[in-house]
């Protein structure tokens, strides 16, 4: 590799905020929702986005040099990705939650990476997510965003998974309940219960309503770190809930889950995993890096960890491999008995 060649490698990276902004902007004029209908010039998706030809033309040069649109003949058409997972209203639509959590949420959090790194930073800056979701505006903005983000890695851990026999499942922090929904949907014979804030629980619930599902999925309103949680599971569900809490707690949720699973249940943590020896993958860790943030005591999880860890509190059949590709990891550790 060339010295010139590492300099622009640094530069992409270096300017990698620029192209989140644009891909931002993007999904808050639809653009890539407008050009699923038909290819567009630029003049033509200004006028159906409201918004300048030049401007438009702008947005739409600096998403092809993205690769998240093609242009031929001045006239743009979505990448197969961006087709796929940023289209509202497709099958694997994300858009939601890249525009709604990562854009106005969290992307601002990362002007205080600094201070997190060496503990500069004031606790009114930190707030923790029970502080964080006791106002309904956030609650509701993180949840109905983060639904939408978890809904293709729900479908995909049920087609993935044989739960035919179990009956009861925790889901701790399970938010609006996308993962619980889609198991239950998968497994006629599954129940649920959700353990999440208030603010988050009044929301998910009308999820479960819709979803017809209100007689098989319940509530328990609370912290997961201060909740009891009932025993008699067949299933512990983590997604997301490792990267959210301080590191020195992980072990205490280990041994809750094992505290209120049968034997033969099944212990489930979906997350931003890193390598064992941390060379990536690299939306993984930069994901870690951005909940450091906002809780700079979260811990940057990697496999080998949360293997030894499930190995040493006794679990069976002990796996972590991919789940979305390159970004998050699924454990799956299995109680003996």
């Amino acid at each position: 590799m060339t010295l010139l060649t590492e300099a622009d490698e640094i530069s992409h990276i270096a300017f990698g905020f620029m192209g989140s902004k644009a891909l931002f902007a993007a999904l808050e004029f639809k653009v890539f929702t407008h050009l699923a209908q038909a290819q567009m010039t630029a003049a033509e998706l200004a006028d159906r986005a409201d918004i300048h030809p030049d401007r438009a033309e702008t947005l739409l040069t600096a998403l092809a040099g993205l690769g998240l649109v093609s242009v031929a003949d001045g006239r743009f058409a979505n990448s197969p990705a961006a087709e796929a997972f940023l289209v509202k209203g497709a099958k694997y639509d994300f858009g939601d939650y890249l525009r709604l959590q990562v854009g106005q949420q969290m992307y601002g959090l990362l002007d205080q990476i600094d201070g997190a790194l060496d503990g500069s930073l004031g606790e009114e800056a930190t707030k923790s997510y029970a502080e964080w979701f006791s106002d309904p505006e956030e609650a509701r903005l993180y949840s109905e965003s983060q639904h939408a983000g978890s809904l293709g890695p729900a479908r995909q851990l049920a087609r993935s998974l044989d739960l035919s026999g179990a009956r009861q499942m925790l889901d701790v922090g399970g938010g609006t309940g996308a993962f619980a929904i889609t198991l239950c949907k998968a497994n006629p014979d599954l129940h649920a219960t959700i353990v999440d804030f208030p603010n988050v629980a009044q929301l998910g619930r009308s999820y479960v309503e819709k979803a017809g599902l209100s007689d098989r999925i319940t509530y328990i309103e609370g912290n997961a770190l201060e909740t009891d949680w009932p025993t008699g599971q067949d299933v512990v569900l983590m997604s997301y809930l490792f990267s959210g809490v301080p590191g020195g707690t992980h072990q205490g949720l280990i041994d809750d889950a094992w505290r209120v699973l049968s034997p033969g249940g099944r212990f489930l943590v979906h997350d931003f995993v890193v390598r064992e020896d941390r060379s990536g993958p690299v939306l993984a860790a930069l994901w870690q890096l951005q909940h450091t943030a906002f809780t700079p005591k979260a811990r940057s999880l990697d496999a080998a960890w949360l293997r030894n860890a499930l190995d040493d509190k006794g679990f069976d059949q002990v796996e972590v491999g991919p789940m979305i590709p390159e970004m998050t990891m699924l454990a799956q550790a299995v109680k003996p008995g």
